[in-house]
């Protein structure tokens, strides 16, 4: 508020020294801005000390930057023709250093908009308040200097729009007056925030019960937010810069107005090929083939399993050196027997777990085919529950989530999985997020025939499983709640993404009063959504349900973050680890959350993207075998909760 209001107090002092700016034009041609002035004086002032360093001085061209390196390149190509005059090829290298130091200019030493300066001054501070997650020192320094460059970009455009649309534009009293306002207030501002970011980020972590004895360095926070502002700033009006000369370029042979626009336009488009297929798809190929090389490896102490009713073990249709990674660790590192008898009490059942990993089979279809004759081989469909379980981008499956079923059903348990991708999460949410729909589809699909093919008597309790990415993929193919009740006999879904269509239609169905994030639906007679084990309890017994904490960004991003504030933010009271302190800033507050995908891990059990055993709740609430009560989930917590295995 502190920021917003001195904001608006420095624009008000803009504001009041505003004037026309239709006298100050002279005939059609637009006035330069104040920037574009120092800008061109700047430019003439060290092409002159260029100059000066040569025998020869070259001819000035005027004060259009544009203009004069037209000609510029003119006299070099007449140099060049006249070939040996030594005269010719000092002034061409006069020439080439004056055009350098004016991009350096331009670029480097271009003074500030005051517009832009405002507006970043406000997101710079808006980024020291806290959002879902804590952030490191350096984390934060990066955030805020991403954050004031945004800024800094929206007030100028803010600002040009103002002067070229409005044609208004301030005394030079008044800018001198703003400026001595804004940087009277950027000081105290900036010191007060910096202050104060200390205390919120340990309010995050008192709320996650992290340890608050955190470092944090405002001033070197400055420094760095201050060096990632200046590189971008600096790229950004590289880009700017060569925008203008296709324009001036283009205005040789077409009309001024009709060259800005398609000028404009191709820069756009020039921009964003480059940004898309030049900077993205490389950092694409690049994750792709370091994944590829990570799919391959196994982790020390993961070995092939003994048993046959584990996929890359004897007998087994999917070889071992096939599953990948994350598959390898499935069924290579499976609860054993012996584990499931001493928590059952009894004799328990060898449990089965099936796999098929990307080089498996070369479709998704041939993939879940493999995975139903695996299952038909190791006699899941004569288990008590069958488990279809969609991994994440890594082909990762949640541990916790396999070992709590079955301990529940004292290994009476049959889990099949199917690989898709070995990108990270995150990464095939943007490029592969088809793959889980299609992989889960091309399971569901397979498995289901089987299964319906069986006297509804004998066939086993058909269980969904799916977290974060995984979770997404059951929504599409299912596409509606009545479709994943009906198709199934249970769904546990965790962490869901925003996109997810199901969800989506759920939250926005709750029942008017229940806040966004623990929304009640229908009275939870089908569907319940938890973060700890008092939210899932009680009849009836749902047949879907949600795990979602109430801190974690992977549920709660989207962009309308960018100009919407957010139901989750709108209410009270709000998630019990979300701190009181975070606000709703446009534009800001969307950065901040991206920023928290990224470490969404990176937190205890039950906040953020991290839900570690409360994955027994959701089993106990879902799919209670007979006999199960509230000590045994009680009991399985703690025990899921000590496994080192996951």
């Amino acid at each position: 508020m502190a920021a917003a209001a001195a904001a608006a107090a420095a624009w008000a002092w803009v504001a009041s020294g505003l004037r026309s700016a239709g006298a100050e034009r002279r005939g059609d041609e637009e006035r330069p801005g104040p920037d574009d002035a120092a800008e061109e004086n700047a430019a003439e002032e060290n092409a002159a000390e260029g100059a000066a360093t040569e025998k020869g001085t070259a001819e000035e061209g005027g004060t259009d930057g544009e203009a004069e390196e037209g000609g510029v390149e003119e006299e070099g190509g007449e140099a060049g023709e006249s070939g040996e005059s030594g005269e010719g090829r000092g002034r061409a290298i006069t020439r080439s250093r004056t055009r350098a130091v004016r991009v350096e200019a331009r670029v480097v030493r271009r003074p500030l908009g005051l517009g832009g300066s405002l507006v970043g001054l406000g997101f710079f501070c808006a980024s020291l308040s806290p959002s879902l997650l804590p952030r490191s020192w350096v984390l934060q320094g990066a955030v805020s200097g991403i954050a004031a460059v945004l800024g800094y970009g929206l007030g100028s455009g803010i600002t040009a729009v103002q002067r070229r649309a409005l044609g208004l534009t301030p005394s030079p009293r008044a800018r001198a007056l703003a400026w001595r306002l804004l940087i009277a207030a950027a000081a105290v501002l900036s010191v007060l925030m910096l202050f104060y970011s200390a205390e919120w980020q340990r309010e995050v972590r008192r709320t996650m019960a992290m340890d608050t004895g955190i470092s944090w360095f405002p001033p070197v926070i400055a420094v760095l937010a201050a060096l990632t502002f200046a590189g971008l700033l600096a790229i950004a009006r590289s880009i700017r810069l060569g925008t203008r000369k296709l324009i001036s370029l283009l205005g040789r042979f077409i009309p001024k107005l009709v060259a800005q626009v398609v000028g404009l336009s191709m820069a756009v488009f020039l921009v964003g090929v480059f940004a898309d297929d030049v900077l993205f798809a490389n950092f694409v190929e690049v994750m792709n083939n370091t994944s590829s090389l990570a799919n391959g490896t196994t982790d020390p102490g993961t070995v092939p399993p003994r048993s046959g009713a584990l996929s890359g073990g004897p007998g087994s249709l999917i070889p071992w050196d096939t599953l990948g990674r994350e598959g390898r660790e499935f069924t290579g590192r499976a609860t054993t027997v012996q584990e499931l008898s001493a928590f059952a009490g009894r004799r328990a059942t060898q449990p089965i777990r099936v796999y098929v990993g990307l080089e498996s089979a070369p479709t998704f279809d041939k993939q879940a085919r493999l995975a139903v004759h695996e299952l038909e081989r190791t006699g899941a469909f004569r288990r008590e529950v069958l488990v279809l379980m969609n991994t994440t981008g890594t082909g990762w499956v949640d541990a916790k989530a396999a070992d709590a079923v079955e301990y529940m059903y004292a290994g009476d348990t049959a889990l099949v999985a199917m690989q898709y991708s070995y990108l990270p999460s995150w990464l095939s949410f943007v490029v592969d997020r088809e793959k889980a729909a299609q992989a889960a589809g091309a399971l569901v699909r397979e498995v289901r025939a089987r299964w319906e093919a069986m006297a509804p008597d004998e066939r086993p309790k058909l269980l969904v499983f799916g977290e974060s990415l995984g979770s997404y993929g059951f929504e599409e193919h299912f596409r509606d709640l009545r479709s994943l009740v009906e198709g199934t006999d249970g769904a546990l879904l965790v962490g869901p993404p925003n996109a997810n269509p199901i969800w989506r239609s759920l939250i926005a169905g709750r029942e008017p009063g229940t806040p966004m994030w623990r929304p009640v639906y229908q009275g939870g007679r089908e569907v319940r959504f938890g973060q700890f084990p008092a939210d899932l309890a009680g009849p009836p017994q749902p047949h879907v349900v949600y795990l979602q904490n109430a801190s974690d960004p992977v549920v709660w991003w989207t962009p309308d973050l960018l100009w919407d504030k957010p139901a989750w933010l709108d209410v009270q009271p709000r998630g019990p680890d979300v701190a009181p302190a975070m606000r709703w800033y446009p534009v800001v507050t969307f950065w901040q959350v991206v920023v928290d995908l990224m470490f969404a891990n990176n937190v205890p059990p039950g906040h953020g993207h991290q839900y570690g055993a409360n994955v027994v709740d959701g089993w106990a609430a879902v799919a209670p075998p007979d006999g199960w009560t509230e000590a045994d989930t009680i009991r399985l917590h703690k025990v899921i909760a000590a496994d080192p295995r996951s």
